[in-house]
């Protein structure tokens, strides 16, 4: 099963589990007391999708076919304020990339990258590049929660720091296959900054890549770079 059937069954499934999660927390059996937690902390595991646009490109190389992501981790909440609305998020998560495009990536003979683009009349099946990355998140978070209420309206900015641990290139065509995996050019620390603003289970958030994915990278007389900009929905659980 390819990323974007992974994606579509990941869009419907997390929002109804989120909803349902939302409505449990507030059926409370009538043999146990109700109590307010006045040390509550919020939203602190997430996960979420994203469409993703290459950006930074040169002007030989665009965007094709489907580019997303899939985003899960775990933000511990430190609340700065007693009211607890104010706070900085610290945590750990992982994210899954797909990017489509017509940049070749492939080595030569002796092992040497190689970077090219393919031209409109040249018919292939696929090409596409993939990372997985273990990220750090770092937020200054802002809602309007109180102990008595789980649906508020939320704005976090932040960073997001990651490692590309696996990568891979895939280019086919009906006569050949050519798979990628290890890129010196390829730049794995990635830095972004991220903004994220919604109310109760929807929230729709922004991150924008501070450095490219290629260092060192030419194509067609060109520095190649190349970067992105997420767009998508996140959704928190406790």
């Amino acid at each position: 099963m390819g990323l974007k059937n992974h994606f579509a069954i990941f869009i419907v499934i997390i929002p109804l589990f989120i909803q349902a999660q939302e409505e449990d927390r507030y059926k409370i059996p009538d043999t146990v007391p109700f109590t307010i937690d006045s040390l509550y902390r919020e939203d602190q595991f997430y996960a979420g999708f994203s469409f993703n646009l290459v950006t930074n490109k040169p002007p030989s190389i665009s965007q094709e076919s489907f580019s997303g992501g899939l985003h899960l981790g775990f933000i511990r909440d430190f609340p700065l304020n007693e009211r607890r609305n104010t706070a900085v998020g610290l945590g750990i998560g992982w994210s899954i990339n797909s990017y489509g495009h017509n940049l070749f990536i492939g080595k030569d003979s002796s092992g040497k990258s190689l970077f090219r683009s393919l031209e409109d009349n040249e018919d292939y099946d696929t090409n596409r590049f993939t990372t997985q990355l273990v990220e750090a998140p770092i937020e200054f978070r802002w809602r309007t929660s109180t102990p008595q209420s789980y649906k508020f309206w939320r704005i976090y900015a932040g960073l997001r720091l990651g490692y590309v641990y696996h990568f891979r290139s895939n280019y086919k065509d009906t006569d050949t296959q050519v798979i990628v995996n290890d890129l010196d050019e390829l730049n794995r620390f990635r830095l972004g900054s991220t903004f994220t603003f919604g109310y109760n289970t929807f929230n729709f958030q922004f991150y924008y890549a501070l450095n490219p994915f290629f260092k060192d990278a030419v194509v067609d007389e060109r520095e190649l770079g190349l970067s992105t900009l997420k767009i998508g929905l996140t959704f928190y659980i406790l």
